[in-house]
């Protein structure tokens, strides 16, 4: 695992975090001190400046207005003015004139030359005509330092009679704030240094334990599970490493596990006469055994990534075969010109706890000759069945003459009729049956399907055999309430279902109940038929929908029973892409299942 540098470790982070919350604190601490203290500041340079201006202007005003008489003794105006000024001179005025009505000057702090000169400027003159007084801050011409600058009318009762022109500088105040500002400052910078100093040793012993979490981490990935994490306390970061011990020991625990189970596999996978083949979602192959490589004639690592339909010669698309739910098992012809090779390839889905496919396990087996058996038991099917037609047709020819006379003795003519017709019929069945499955062997059936409402047309078939049956035989329905739609051919279909009910009520014993139950799964719809009749042995019930199979074949031929209604029931529900099996118990009784898939919601759409 690449090493974690110092500028992207999280240590560095938490120490970025400590000092810029430390600095967001000292600026909202700083500025709202040094607001208050400007505005503190300010009111009391206002509050001073008022109250020396208020005796200013009092003094002013009763200098003005005094009676003088020409020639008499006693300071002018100007000398008065003068005076007044020299005692209420303070620092804080940096100019200080004192204007007559008439705009001239009589009296001002230093430059004693504008003494009877006019001034004109607008503030002093909306000062003496409005009698309103005016302040005004601003930066001092050809400098920076700020002033105030405050015209106080000189009043005779309500009429303005002069005026105060005063400049005041305000820089002690911003100087004070300046050496304020320079504190906080050299503060901030100091409590940077002792944050990051002390965000270094708390980062540490946050990071710590996460650095031998991490180290520890990488040490696992490797499949060792000896070494522990050291935990230093019990707060969230100890039982955080807690947790990290516990969940070592249990990934050792199930690392043990999965590492028996996987030799365990891999050994039953070596062992095994037939070929698996696994692949993933996509269907390409990710696993192969030995027996499939003996059977395909290739090695793993060349089908390796390669698509399960290339590798088989399928003509399907992955999608497709991926897509149906039903397993079922195909023949695939691997022939060529010098050899006859056959392979079955069962398919089954891999699906996880939601139901999705997460792969796709193929079991393949050498068939070869096993299909040259059944071909020639078809052949030979095809055979018998031909040649039985002729005698046939004599034995209905003869019982034809026996019903035109023969029949006259009473004792013979009567049961020979009988018997004849009954074998004759009998054969007529199996000869049927024989040329339905040859038909089937050779692909000479067609299917015609259709939209099928399942449960009302099993409820059809159902009646049509209640209507006959024994009234000791009891019917029982499980059906669900809704549609359950089906695409199948409702003549071949009705052949299954009857040649099962058929077979429920041969072996039915009376008093009997024969229970029809269909379920909808997900994409498929289950039906069973169950009776209680004298049931199959275990080891035979897988052999029931062979040709020719009876479990019981006394009683078998007695029933009338061929053989083959079972094989060409599996024919028939296969060929509509279904499945069917059998389940019993001795004495129990027997239950036929069979699965047909539903039809998908595009094409109810249609």
């Amino acid at each position: 695992m690449k090493k974690v540098g110092f500028f992207q470790s999280i240590q560095l982070k938490l120490i970025i975090v400590l000092i810029l919350l430390l600095l967001l604190a000292i600026q909202v601490i700083g500025a709202y001190f040094v607001r208050g203290l400007e505005e503190s500041l300010k009111s009391n340079f206002e509050d001073t400046m008022t109250q020396r201006i208020k005796g200013l202007t009092e003094y002013l005003e009763q200098a003005f207005t005094k009676e003088r008489t020409e020639g008499g003794e006693g300071p002018t105006l100007k000398q008065e003015v003068a005076s007044i000024i020299e005692t209420y001179d303070s620092e804080l005025f940096s100019d200080l004139k004192v204007i007559d009505n008439q705009y001239r000057v009589i009296g001002t702090k230093d430059d004693q030359e504008l003494i009877g000169k006019r001034i004109t400027e607008e503030r002093i003159t909306q000062s003496i005509i409005f009698g309103t007084p005016s302040t005004t801050e601003m930066r001092e011409q050809g400098s920076l330092d700020r002033i105030q600058v405050r015209t106080v009318p000189i009043k005779n009762g309500d009429e303005a009679i002069g005026a105060i022109y005063i400049v005041a500088s305000m820089e002690s105040i911003y100087d004070q704030l300046q050496r304020v500002n320079e504190i906080f400052l050299r503060g901030t910078v100091i409590a940077v240094i002792i944050s990051a100093v002390l965000g270094i040793l708390v980062a540490r012993t946050i990071t710590r334990p996460i650095t031998e979490m991490r180290k520890q981490a990488s040490i696992l990935a490797t499949g060792d599970f000896s070494q522990k994490v050291n935990v230093y306390g019990n707060d969230e970061i100890g039982q955080l490493g807690t947790t990290f011990n516990d969940m070592s020991d249990r990934l050792r625990q199930a690392h043990v596990t999965t590492e028996g189970e996987r030799r365990k596999l891999s050994s039953v996978l070596s062992n095994m006469s037939d070929g698996v083949i696994a692949t993933d979602t996509s269907g390409h192959i990710t696993l192969m055994n030995e027996s499939a490589e003996d059977l395909l004639g290739t090695s793993f690592d060349d089908v390796k990534g390669r698509l399960l339909t290339d590798v088989l010669n399928m003509e399907e698309e992955i999608s497709d075969v991926l897509d149906t739910e039903i397993t079922g098992s195909r023949i695939l012809d691997l022939s060529d010109d010098e050899q006859f090779f056959l392979l079955r390839a069962n398919f089954s889905a891999v699906q996880d706890e939601d139901e999705h496919v997460s792969g796709f396990i193929t079991v393949i087996s050498d068939v070869t000759e096993q299909e040259k058996v059944e071909k020639e038991r078809r052949e030979f099917v095809s055979n018998v069945s031909h040649e039985l037609r002729t005698p046939l047709t004599t034995m209905r020819s003869y019982l034809e003459a026996l019903t035109d006379g023969a029949w006259e003795d009473q004792e013979i003519a009567p049961k020979f009729l009988n018997v004849t017709q009954t074998e004759t019929e009998r054969m007529i069945r199996l000869v049927n049956d024989l040329l339905q499955l040859s038909k089937m062997d050779n692909k000479g059936h067609t299917l015609y399907k259709e939209k099928v409402d399942f449960v009302q047309y099993f409820h059809h078939i159902i009646d049509r055999f209640e209507m006959n049956k024994s009234e000791d035989i009891l019917f029982e329905r499980q059906f669900p309430r809704d549609h359950v739609l089906v695409w199948l051919d409702k003549d071949k279909m009705t052949q299954v279902i009857d040649n099962i009910i058929s077979n429920a009520i041969k072996y039915s014993p009376e008093g009997g109940k024969i229970t029809f139950k269909i379920v909808k799964e997900r994409r498929r719809v289950v039906i069973s038929i169950a009776d209680q009749g004298v049931g199959i042995a275990k080891e035979k019930v897988d052999k029931i929908f062979e040709r020719f199979y009876r479990a019981d074949k006394a009683r078998s031929r007695n029933l009338g029973g061929t053989g083959l209604g079972l094989a060409i029931a599996k024919e028939l529900v296969e060929a509509h892409n279904g499945h069917i099996w059998a389940e019993s118990k001795e004495g129990k009784g027997t239950t036929i299942l069979f699965v047909l898939p539903l039809m998908q919601k595009k094409r109810r759409n249609r």
